[in-house]
Formats: C-alpha cells, structure tokens, sequence
C-alpha cells in the first residue's frame, strides 16, 4: 500500500455561507436570466435580508458595491477574465461568470485583501456552483490576482494610438457604439470623454425633490449628510447615501427622490414664457411620475391644472401614486401619446419626456449599457418623432412643447426636433438656456444638454418650442 493511500483524507468541510455575497449574486441572476434592473431588484432583496437580521448597515452598503461595481465594469472584467481561461466566454456558463465576475471586482476594484476576495469568492461558488466549479473559479481568480487593475489594462485593451474607441471601451468599460455615440455628441477631445465615461462609472448620489406647497428644501437638509443641490431650488443631495425610504417626507409623497437634471427640465418648461392664458398644462409621457409630481405642485401654485398621460396602466398608477396629495388639482390618464384623446390646441405648456435608449442614466442603471444595440435607435425614432408632432399639436398658439430625453444621442436629440421642425413651419425654437439660471457649459443653444460629468446630473436632453400659428 502506498504511503498516499495509508494518509487519512481531510474531513468533508462544508462550504461557508457569506450572506453579503449570496444576496449580491442573486441580484446579478436577476439582471442576467431575467433582464431586470439592479436599482428595482436590489432593494427588496436588501429589505428582506435586513428583516431577517442577515445584515447591518456595512453589509448592505458592501452588497451595493458589490453588484455596482460588478455592472458597471463588466466590460472590463469580461475582458480580464477571458484572458485567463482557456475558452470563449460564451462558453462559460453565466452563474460561473457571475462569480467570476464579483471576485475580478474585489480584486481590481475594491481594497478586499487578495487572499479575503479569493477565498470569499471561491466559498460563494461552493455554495451556489458546486465544488467542481469552484475548482475552476479559484485557478481563475488566482491568475487574476497576479496583477493589478492598470496592469491588466495594459495588457487587454489596444493602445489608445491604435484604436481610440476600442481603447476607451474597454479601459472605461462601455460598448465600444456608445463610446462612439457619446464621443459624438459631446464633441472635443480625449480629456473630455474620459471624464465622461469615468463618471458614468462613479456611484451617483441620492437626489431629493421638495415638491412645492408640500415640504421644503429646509425640511430636507435636516437629514444627516444632506446638501442643497447644486442647481434646483427644490433639490437636496445625500452625500453619504441612505435609504431615502427612511425619510418621512419621501414616505408620505411630500418629497421624492429625482436626479437634478430631471428637476431642471420641469423647471425650465415651467417657467418658459407663454403669450395668454396658462391654466392647462399636460405631462404627456409622465410615467413613473417624478417630473409630473413637480410639474403638478408648480401648477398648484399659479392656479393651474396638470393633466398627467401614460401609456402603459401600471406607470399610470405610479404617477397617480407620486400626485396623490398635490395642493391642487390634476389628473392622471392611462392614454397613448401617439393616439391623444384630448383636442389640438387643448394645452399652454406639454412636457413630452420621450422613450428612448437611455444612455443619458447608465450611472443609475449600468447594465443597460450592455443591454442597448444601435438598432434600438431605429425601434425609436418614429415614436420620438410622432410624440413630438402630437405635442406641437396639442399645445395653443403661443403655448410652450419641452421635448426632453434622457439620452445625450444625436439620434434622439436634435435630429428629432430638427425633423419635426421641418415639417412645421409654424413652430419655432426658444432659447432654453437662460432658464437653467447659474447652470454652466449648457452649450450652443438654443437647446441645452446636460452631463454626468460637468453638472453632476443625467444627461439630460430639453429643446423648448412655440407653437407661433
């Protein structure tokens, strides 16, 4: 018998269950199998862990990381961690490349010790893979931890002198078209895209609203690491995150939770000037709610009305639930924007927030980046245009159309509103910027868009029009 066999084997040692990084796994599932968004999934899967006493507040706060981190960089893990496996990454199975894919993030972008990202990562795939894949997570890992986040840059993605969007794709994580289609709208140089994409990958802050005759920005700033927001009068930063849910304001519907730039587009379509009488105002894609809320409470103020229209039944609900207690009157429809049921000429001032990519929120919801394809911009274009068209349509003579999207593309952009102004000669441009007072680099005009990275705000799109006859 050879001296091998005679050794004792090693107890059978059952894999230890981390909490923190099953939940954040589950929540990278959902994503993947069920094309869900991690800002709707992670939420409730947090609460129900909290409630079974699971977690505290650093362990929620690590979970968050976690699947941020992990989204918002999958570009580049996927990058790294093809370059340590013997196969195409299509071929791995996905739950494996979702734990691959959160111990390359605690790795390479996190201050986890090595040995602690390693071993967690390699517990987690016990777990939830099996021993005979964990096998496989831990040689993987284990070529990855020979090197640092710039060192495996340098070997992954191309010299910028080669290849400058493909370079930018990979180093700052985003497909290689968006790179292309934000390079395009916003114009310049290297230094600024880079700034661009680097923000898109910083966690942004919770953003209040205190919405009018309902609470106050001093209602607000009485919360622990809150700021006045830098450009709304009506906002209010939360420096250190929180859970917003927490705030009595925000759970009576008093305040809300909305990015900044959202905030600017209500506003300035609200104060655009309108020649007569301004009583009927429409939201006309208004789901889930946020600038109709505002809108609604700025009506209430002037004596006017706010009639809110979403297409789909459930956002109408939505929007229902965030104008419930305006101080004035409103209404919510469920009514397609492309198909009115009110008259022409019914409204001075319609806001039309249209459907589009997105690409203006990836900080908000990163995995749409990975999610959006150019021709999705084709899928678009004739909603965008007819929506606007309804709009100019629905407003009176003198009236105000904000046409908004929360996507810096060409494609969504001016090219909508250019169109569309083609083939109305009775409609013509304002100058948009002078209503985002103390706001800087609002461009040429007369639009305005707006940028993660010089207003600290989603992209937001707002060209503002007047229907002159």
């Amino acid at each position: 018998m050879s001296e091998q066999s005679r050794r004792p084997r090693k107890p059978y040692r059952r894999p230890k269950k981390d909490p923190v990084r099953i939940l954040a796994f589950e929540a990278l599932r959902a994503v993947d199998e069920r094309d869900a968004y991690a800002n709707l999934v992670l939420p409730p899967l947090l609460r129900k862990a909290r409630e079974k006493g699971d977690f505290d507040g650093r362990d929620a706060a690590l979970a968050t990381e976690l699947v941020y981190g992990t989204l918002r960089r999958q570009g580049t893990y996927d990058a790294v961690i093809a370059a340590c496996v013997d196969r195409p990454l299509r071929e791995v199975d996905p739950p494996v490349l979702d734990v691959l894919s959160l111990g390359v993030h605690q790795l390479l972008g996190t201050r986890i010790p090595t040995h602690a990202a390693v071993s967690a990562s390699v517990e987690l795939a016990r777990v939830v893979l099996g021993d005979g894949r964990a096998k496989f997570v831990n040689a993987v890992l284990r070529k990855v931890a020979q090197d640092d986040l710039d060192g495996w840059l340098a070997r992954v993605a191309p010299p910028y002198d080669d290849d400058p969007e493909d370079h930018l794709a990979v180093v700052h994580s985003h497909p290689r078209w968006v790179v292309s289609a934000l390079w395009d709208s916003l114009g310049g140089g290297r230094a600024g895209i880079e700034e661009l994409l680097e923000a898109d990958n910083e966690r942004p802050e919770v953003t209040l609203v205190a919405r009018p005759g309902r609470s106050t920005t001093e209602e607000l700033l009485g919360e622990e690491a809150a700021v006045p927001g830098r450009w709304s009068p009506y906002a209010v930063r939360l420096t250190e995150g929180g859970e917003p849910g927490a705030i009595e304001a925000v759970r009576e519907g008093r305040a809300g939770v909305q990015d900044e730039g959202s905030q600017l587009v209500a506003l300035a379509l609200a104060n655009a000037p309108v020649d007569g009488a301004d009583k009927r105002w429409l939201d006309g894609c208004a789901g889930p709610g946020g600038k109709a809320a505002l809108l609604a409470a700025l009506a209430a103020e002037r004596g006017a009305v706010l009639l809110a229209s979403e297409k789909q039944p459930h956002r109408a609900g939505l929007v229902a639930k965030a104008l419930h207690g305006n101080p004035g009157p409103c209404q919510v429809i469920a009514a397609d924007g492309t198909r009115p049921p009110w008259l022409p000429g019914s409204f001075d001032r319609v806001l039309m927030d249209v459907p589009c990519t997105g690409l203006g929120a990836l900080r908000r919801r990163p995995e749409a980046r990975w999610r959006r394809r150019p021709e999705d911009l084709d899928g678009f274009a004739p909603l965008q245009r007819t929506l606007l068209r309804n709009a100019l349509d629905s407003v009176r003579v003198g009236g105000v159309v904000g046409y908004a999207t929360c996507s810096p593309h060409l494609a969504e952009t001016r090219a909508v509103v250019d169109d569309v102004l083609k083939q109305d000669p009775h409609a013509e441009l304002l100058d948009a910027r002078p209503l985002l007072p103390g706001v800087p680099d609002l461009g040429e005009g007369p639009d305005v868009q707006l940028w993660p990275h010089r207003h600290g705000t989603d992209a937001m799109y707002l060209a503002l029009i007047r229907r002159t006859a």
